[in-house]
């Protein structure tokens, strides 16, 4: 444990953070949700010092907005730095442990069973923990789902991602683009029923949340094919609100987004889909040789599995995700109120109906060097990250769970004063 000296010897130590608000917000009407109760909990934290460079800029000096990886709950990477050198006594760091041990094998299944319960995940489904990124079950997911190469598929194309995705799958399947939003550049989600499924594909496909375009699906279409079989990218938006995971045959997502750090990869798969995989299906991709072997196959990434689950603990502290949806809609409302009422100076070309409570796409009707601008100021305001997918160009705000309401009041505040001096 470091020593009392180590822990204020620097101006980035946390007995300077500036305490945050435990006010409860107003949510803006367009995206209010209906009232649960909620659980608040309370930590005391030391006033920042006067000339603390830390002050107004976050608890650790900026508030960050990249699209993933992407900022972490403060208190879930203050649990692991005191757990790092030594996990729980063991005289070891997690990171230095066999797999195969007591301790790693009581995190991982702690970790299973906080997702689970955040979820409510059935026990028709199994929870797996991967590698590879969601990119990697762009491949997985065709050759578990189907006989072979000849099997349809069907794929919703919203965006860059389930482009990916779809373009993956025909390696693997007769894979068909059921909708495509590219003619409008990706700022809709079509009406369920313009979705022409065809009823033999074996799975349809959707990217829940496209992270560079920022639209979301706010509710799920209906799989018209045999089996029923709904397949999901949720990598941007997965725990970041509840899920009726039954209605799901395979759900994925990369954690680096909401829920950990990159390197793990999450699945949650009908059991009944598993243990039909084509026969060239590499072993490691394989859901069966991961269901059978509790995702301890190989080596896994023991220490992105543990920071999820220490993220999950902190999801369920926050009163679950019914809790943290109100919250993320109050962030998102606030950013997208301010952006509609600029009487067109930012512009978000997503339809209002679809915008992302994660991603949040914008451009300064100025131009481009304007954004350039906007973007060197704000980092210079310790908001970092907010620079466009280098595909799209513009600007991006990622306000994923962490993101505190303290940040995105921040980035409002600036972009109004930006506006001011650059009418």
């Amino acid at each position: 444990m470091a020593s009392a000296t180590a822990a204020t010897s620097t101006p980035h130590s946390i007995l300077l953070q500036r305490p945050t608000s435990t006010a409860a917000p107003r949510t803006p009407t367009s995206l209010r949700l209906p009232a649960r109760a909620a659980k608040i909990s309370c930590t005391a934290v030391a006033a920042p010092s006067p000339s603390s460079p830390l002050t107004g800029a976050g608890e650790r000096g900026v508030y960050n907005f990249a699209a993933g990886p992407a900022t972490l709950p403060l208190s879930v990477l203050k649990k692991a730095q005191a757990e790092l050198v030594d996990y729980r006594g063991s005289g070891m760091s997690i990171m230095e442990m066999s797999h195969r041990g007591k301790e790693f094998d009581a995190a991982i299944k702690k970790a299973e069973a906080d997702l689970r319960a955040l979820l409510a995940v059935p026990d028709t489904h199994e929870v797996l923990f991967l590698q590879g990124g969601a990119t990697t079950q762009f491949a997985a997911v065709p050759l578990n789902l189907c006989a072979g190469p000849s099997d349809p598929t069907d794929f919703v194309v919203s965006g860059s991602w389930s482009d990916k995705a779809f373009k993956e799958a025909k390696k693997f399947s007769a894979a068909a683009v059921a909708w495509s939003g590219k003619d409008g550049k990706y700022t809709s989600l079509p009406p369920f029923d313009a979705i022409k499924q065809n009823p033999e594909a074996r799975f349809l496909h959707i990217c829940s949340n496209e992270t560079i375009h920022g639209v979301e699906f706010k509710d799920y279409p209906e799989p018209k094919n045999k089996s029923g079989i709904l397949v999901a990218d949720m990598s941007s938006n997965f725990c970041s609100k509840p899920v009726d995971v039954s209605r799901f045959g395979v759900i994925y997502a990369g954690a680096q987004k909401n829920v950990g750090p990159s390197g793990v990869t999450i699945a949650i798969v009908r059991k009944d889909l598993i243990g039909n995989a084509q026969p060239i299906t590499p072993v490691m991709l394989d859901f069966k040789t991961h269901a059978d072997n509790a995702s301890l196959y190989n080596t896994p990434p023991c220490f992105a599995i543990y920071i999820c689950g220490l993220v999950f603990e902190d999801l369920l502290a926050q009163g679950g995700l019914a809790e943290v949806e109100k919250k993320n809609a109050h962030k998102a409302g606030i950013l997208y109120d301010t952006i509609d009422a600029s009487g067109g100076y930012y512009i978000c070309p997503v339809e209002k109906s679809v915008r992302s409570l994660m991603n949040v796409p914008f451009t300064l009707a100025k131009g481009a060097d304007f954004e350039k601008q906007f973007i060197a100021e704000a980092t210079k305001e310790s908001m970092v990250q907010l620079k466009g997918h280098r595909s799209v160009g513009g600007v991006r705000a990622s306000i994923y769970n962490a993101m505190p309401l303290a940040g995105v009041e921040k980035l409002v505040a600036f972009m109004k004063d930006f506006q001011a001096r650059n009418p």
